[in-house]
């Protein structure tokens, strides 16, 4: 299955270290962020658990929340937790799925159709395409697909700096340009006529071009 942003991300239950789910309940009228994992106790992922716990608390403001995915079982999730939180210094504060049955990483397209038998047997370069990071909507839609090699560190400041802008353009009808950080001008959409933006912004905008409508961040 390949998924594209705007489809309705597949919906699963799932044993997890917080125990079962049912997605869709569990994401429920939040924000979330689905990462997923080649393998348990490989190094880059190591890294990348850390750090999404220690900036947990910035998904919560957010009010996004964070899951974790991987094929081996609840026990190794346990052991590399205590390794994560050793090197790392921060243990994942996150619920992290053993897709032992190959599941959600099937139903998200990370791993063929026709991949079966024992996770544990499996290494990290039969898993290497389980690297994804997926953004999913209160409205249960996919939001951001990323996709990382396993040679490279995700950056979750970058999946931040998106869901702020996701989140912005879910309220008002207004795009991000490059680099766009939190505070900065914004676009009006291309959907809004002139007519419509006057109402909207009755003191004007600025643009270089017709077609390019800058103007201050709207508030929340």
């Amino acid at each position: 299955m390949t998924l594209a942003i705007n489809d309705v991300a597949p919906d699963f239950k799932a044993e997890t270290t917080d125990g079962p789910i049912q997605f869709h309940d569990w994401i429920g009228d939040s924000w979330a962020v689905l990462f997923s994992h080649p393998k348990d106790f490989t190094p880059v992922c190591t890294t990348e658990l850390g750090y999404m716990a220690r900036i947990k608390p910035e998904f919560d403001k957010r009010g996004v929340k964070i899951i974790g995915l991987s094929v081996d079982p609840l026990d190794r999730h346990a052991g590399w937790a205590r390794d994560i939180e050793e090197t790392q210094g921060h243990a994942p504060n996150f619920p992290m799925i053993a897709d032992i049955d190959y599941n959600v990483s099937k139903l998200y397209g990370m791993l063929p159709a026709a991949v079966s038998g024992d996770p544990t047997v499996r290494t990290p370069a039969d898993n290497q395409t389980v690297r994804n990071v997926f953004v999913v909507g209160p409205d249960k839609k996919v939001k951001l697909i990323l996709v990382y090699p396993m040679t490279t560190g995700r950056n979750f400041d970058e999946v931040l700096r998106v869901i702020d802008s996701l989140q912005l353009t879910a309220r008002h009808k207004v795009a991000t340009p490059v680099n766009w950080q939190s505070g900065d001008d914004v676009i009006i959409a291309g959907s809004v006529s002139d007519d419509d933006a006057r109402k909207q912004y009755p003191d004007g905008w600025h643009a270089p071009k017709p077609y390019i409508r800058i103007v201050p961040q709207p508030g929340s």
